[in-house]
């Protein structure tokens, strides 16, 4: 199995745009391209100030785009930098806003970023006339109709889609538009659609972090339901799967990829609780199902898990971390860190 290391050599001297790239895979992403001597342009959403979260180490080796997706012009005067380039860049579109419930909350922002800012970076490329080598769009399982499966072991790229939240309507929404944008200018698009991710600098809102970071502030770990399967892949194989496609999947594909296994809520939460034990980060915790916690019924799905196939025929790509090696690499970044995550949590 090819390595990220060995994998991103291939884009030393490569340009490279970035949406979404002081993220949780965004900046993984950036970092694995930096260290391989890529000319690397990252779109930043303007916030309170002009503060990079997790790439300010980087800042002098990056070209940086301050904006905001649903602003076409600052989209689009990003996008001008790329006209100078003197090979075909690649567009790594993994922007959004990203979260589940948040898009019952926030739809009208959920729908501007996610639809309208892909459309203003496709439409982007295709006014200003731009070559590109590929444009790569991470999707979401949760574009998928999960909620019963069946006798399907696995979700793969012909499984039929009916999501069951705002967010993954407009990742689909988004899917068909890079299709459109193959079919009738062109444009050399690739889609992904994910499964969970987890690992260092993400959120502690999502099961993995809130686990880790509520075991290492008390003896209970609250959570939703316990019974819903999800399938999950360390940050690092993630990107490894981005770079993949990039590099050898066919324009106009979808993708699909993740482990390949799912877990239960339950066996992921005792999984995390066994290994930061094991590791000295904390004593026994105890595992409650918190009513307060548990997904809405319209937006929660009873099993995810990806059939990888299709990509690891075009590509060769396989995932390299098991989940123990992932999760002690991730419980340890928490432990190291906690005046970045102790600031985010939501449950306290």
């Amino acid at each position: 199995m090819v390595t990220l290391e060995e994998q991103v050599k291939e884009f030393q001297g490569r340009t490279v745009f970035i949406t979404g790239a002081d993220g949780f895979m965004g900046s993984h992403l950036t970092e694995a391209l930096v260290g391989a001597g890529a000319r690397v342009h990252v779109f930043v959403r303007v916030g309170s100030g002009r503060h990079l979260k997790h790439l300010g180490h980087l800042r002098d080796r990056l070209t940086i785009h301050w904006g905001d997706l649903t602003d076409h012009h600052s989209v689009a005067t990003a996008l001008e930098a790329l006209r100078g380039a003197q090979d075909r860049p690649f567009i790594f579109h993994l922007a959004a806003q990203p979260h589940v419930v948040d898009s019952w909350e926030r739809p009208y922002e959920t729908v501007a970023v996610n639809i309208l800012g892909t459309l203003h970076l496709l439409q982007g490329v295709v006014d200003m006339g731009l070559e590109l080598q590929k444009f790569f769009l991470a999707g979401s399982s949760t574009e998928y109709d999960a909620r019963v499966q069946a006798n399907r072991q696995t979700l793969g790229v012909e499984a039929p889609l009916r999501p069951q939240s705002i967010y993954g309507s407009t990742k689909a929404a988004s899917e068909f538009l890079a299709i459109n944008f193959f079919e009738a200018y062109g444009v050399p698009t690739i889609v992904a659609r994910m499964f969970n991710h987890y690992g260092p600098r993400q959120q502690p809102r999502y099961i993995t972090g809130t686990v880790i970071a509520q075991a290492l502030t008390g003896p209970v770990v609250k959570l939703g339901s316990l019974t819903p399967r999800r399938d999950f892949s360390f940050c690092l194989d993630g990107v490894s799967a981005y770079v993949a496609m990039a590099l050898r999947g066919e324009p106009g594909e979808v993708y699909t990829y993740g482990q390949g296994v799912s877990c239960s809520m339950e066996e992921w939460a005792r999984l995390i609780l066994s290994i930061g034990q094991e590791e000295g980060f904390w004593a026994h915790r105890e595992i409650v199902s918190d009513a307060q916690r548990v997904r809405p019924s319209h937006s929660e799905v009873t099993d995810l898990s990806a059939d990888s196939s299709k990509l690891r025929h075009d590509t060769g790509w396989g995932p390299t971390f098991s989940w123990e090696e992932g999760l002690r690499q991730t419980i340890r970044w928490y432990g190291d860190h906690r005046a970045w995550w102790e600031g985010l949590l939501e449950w306290r």
